[in-house]
């Protein structure tokens, strides 16, 4: 469960680059105006939130550094020196780059106000998170606490300890803000795609998708074992009448879908005998349900892959 997150942010990546190639109107004698304007606002909405989840793919490094950090410490009374296998930390990625357009995309239109307000927190907490983290990874790496007694890592963790938790606040609120803005984007983003091409094999995919990835937020994590079932046996019943949609389309249109026609009934399978099992546990996945998170991951991640050139053949 702790990939998940990293597998579901990488996704949303990977659809937001792939909407620039499909939003664009295919009118050969032009769009309208009213359909251009659409275009380019989406278009600006595609960018924006391509720097925003950029920077938070490259800064979720600093989450699996602070998750192997607190496999072996307990944060409340850091290191002793009597841990049975020290592990350390991971080290971080430079996200400069990542840095700077997100910063540069906080003042472009169009505005997400409460979004907008939560980056520049998120920044400062990595940016003071982060030293500390390179730090601990030279100290653990180097092993000097053979040598000083875990001396220096007391004081590395009265540091760290309050940092990562700040990061992790500053985290789960961009998250969250993010996730609505992502959701609004995928209808502009259908809505253009159906006014360009109407309702063909590339509105399908995105649909699958958009369902899919609805699923998929509301899945266990460490930090979240229990799932709030009435909206997630809600998204699986979305995401089911898309599939279904898919598949009768297909059924009508040979050809349409280039290897991703079966993946999306797999993994709606997947999640039905989820689903089942998560009703029988009252929502906990720490109850059994768990152990079904891989292969539905696996899948989701195949159908982000396959998604990009699923309409290449489609007429």
């Amino acid at each position: 469960m702790k990939l998940l997150h990293l597998v579901v942010m990488a996704a949303l990546a990977a659809s937001a680059s792939a909407r620039a190639e499909t939003a664009a109107p295919a009118d050969p004698a032009g769009a309208s105006s009213a359909d251009a304007a659409q275009s380019d606002a989406t278009q600006a909405v595609i960018a924006k939130l391509n720097a925003y989840v950029g920077l938070l793919n490259r800064t979720l490094r600093a989450s699996e550094s602070l998750s192997r950090y607190e496999s072996w410490v307990n944060m409340k009374s850091g290191p002793t020196g009597k841990e049975r296998i020290v592990y350390g930390l991971y080290s971080l990625y430079d996200v400069r780059d990542e840095i700077e357009k997100a910063k540069a995309a906080i003042p472009e239109a169009p505005a997400m106000p409460e979004l907008d307000a939560a980056m520049p927190g998120y920044i400062a907490a990595y940016e003071a998170l982060a030293p500390i983290v390179a730090e601990a990874d030279g100290y653990y790496e180097r092993q000097d606490y053979k040598d000083d007694r875990f001396a220096e890592a007391k004081k590395i963790h009265a540091r760290l300890a309050p940092a990562g938790a700040a990061f992790k606040a500053e985290r789960a609120k961009v998250e969250a803000l993010f996730a609505v803005e992502k959701a609004k984007g995928d209808l502009a983003e259908l809505s253009a795609i159906e006014q360009a091409q109407g309702r063909k094999a590339r509105w399908h995919v995105s649909n699958v998708m958009i369902r899919a990835r609805q699923v998929m937020d509301l899945l266990p994590s460490n930090e979240k074992p229990v799932v709030a079932m009435p909206a997630f046996e809600a998204a699986v019943l979305a995401y089911a009448g898309a599939v279904k949609e898919m598949d009768a389309y297909g059924a009508a249109n040979s050809n349409s879908f280039f290897v991703f026609e079966s993946q999306p009934r797999s993994l709606l399978g997947k999640l039905r005998e989820f689903r089942d099992k998560l009703q029988k546990a009252k929502g906990d996945a720490r109850r059994g349900a768990g152990r079904d998170l891989t292969w539905i991951v696996n899948d989701y991640n195949m159908m982000v892959s396959t998604s990009q050139s699923a309409t290449q053949f489609a007429k």
